[in-house]
């Protein structure tokens, strides 16, 4: 079998995308790395993964009884524990939660609400998490744990506009930095918008960015580099090609975003690589680069759902068709 690995070569690396072994067709959406060997990733028909060796072997598994769930979000702490959310209408968004490696798992919650859809959860540590859902009754719905994710708590969430909501992606529409901010980013027909809280979720900010805005359109991922620089990656997924509006960076913790040019397309996940001050973009288009704070993006590879990283750029990207890549860099 012939593998294909994609290259550029930027300013000081060159990024490649090294494809793995799943025994899977399934669409994969979540992806956790937790460290150099260990990662947990999600998908489609109750489906997860596990990998122990640093993705030379994926261990694939479908959760009992939920065959019909949409795993859209995967948290990973350790080989042995993670959270899974689903994402669906009312009684389909669901939490679960292992601590024997999957061996078993525990439902947390289960959405009470048929009118509600969850969209994706971020932890600030092994203890305190987030979780954001659409508006129910004109406001977002979010919910927070001190736990580890065993109890999950409502908060009051800020209000919406018409028709706006979060978009279950790739579990990176929410994203926390330090021990308390938080962002969440949306989309609708008046605007693509996003959501900031400096005190776990418990007050919020808005404010809009210049990405394409419309019912397929806006906020799909953020991430930040410090509590005041960050990217918010999105566009209109039913559109490959570079129409612009899928890239904006703020300076000031969200306050203000300016719109960049465009990488390859829409655009649903975004992340920071710090110990290389590099970002990683992807989309159903491609994959792109920048070591310049996200002014000018380099394509290196085949297109992915999300991505995740730990310390020393040690990576994955997951995607259609059950494919898992690794991330790679070669000075």
């Amino acid at each position: 079998m012939k593998v294909f690995l994609f290259l550029i070569a930027s300013s000081t690396w060159a990024q490649i995308w090294i494809p793995q072994q799943t025994g899977t067709s399934v669409s994969l959406r979540g992806v956790s790395a937790v460290s150099p060997n260990i990662a947990w990733a999600s998908g489609a028909k109750g489906s997860y993964l596990r990998t122990r060796d640093g993705g030379a072997t994926w261990e694939y598994k479908t959760m009992p009884g939920a065959a019909d769930l949409d795993f859209r979000d995967v948290e990973g702490f350790d080989d042995r524990t993670a959270i899974l959310l689903s994402a669906g209408p009312g009684p389909e968004s669901r939490l679960y939660r292992t601590t024997d490696g999957g061996a078993t798992w525990s439902l947390s919650l289960t959405n009470p609400d048929p009118k509600g859809f969850w969209d994706a959860m971020a932890f600030w540590d092994s203890s305190h998490g987030i979780l954001v859902g659409d508006p129910v009754d004109g406001h977002f719905v979010i919910l927070t744990t001190s736990d580890a994710g065993v109890t999950w708590q409502f908060r009051k969430g800020p209000a919406s506009m018409k028709d706006e909501g979060a978009f279950a992606a790739s579990g990176s529409c929410i994203t926390t930095h330090g021990a308390h901010e938080v962002w969440f980013g949306t989309g609708g027909p008046d605007g693509a918008r996003v959501f900031y809280s400096r005190d776990d979720g418990k007050t919020w900010t808005v404010s809009k960015t210049p990405l394409q805005m419309g019912s397929t359109s806006g906020v799909f991922s953020l991430a930040f580099s410090s509590a005041q620089y960050g990217i918010a990656a999105g566009g209109d997924y039913k559109m490959d090609a570079d129409t612009g509006g899928t890239l904006a960076i703020t300076k000031d913790s969200g306050k203000t975003w300016t719109s960049v040019p465009a990488a390859s397309g829409f655009r649903s996940d975004v992340a920071y690589l710090a110990e290389q001050k590099m970002w990683i973009s992807v989309g159903t288009a491609g994959s792109d680069a920048s070591t310049d704070n996200g002014l000018t993006w380099h394509k290196f590879g085949r297109g992915y759902n999300a991505i995740s990283f730990t310390s020393g750029a040690t990576g994955w990207a997951v995607g259609p068709g059950g494919s898992i890549a690794k991330f790679r860099l070669r000075e």
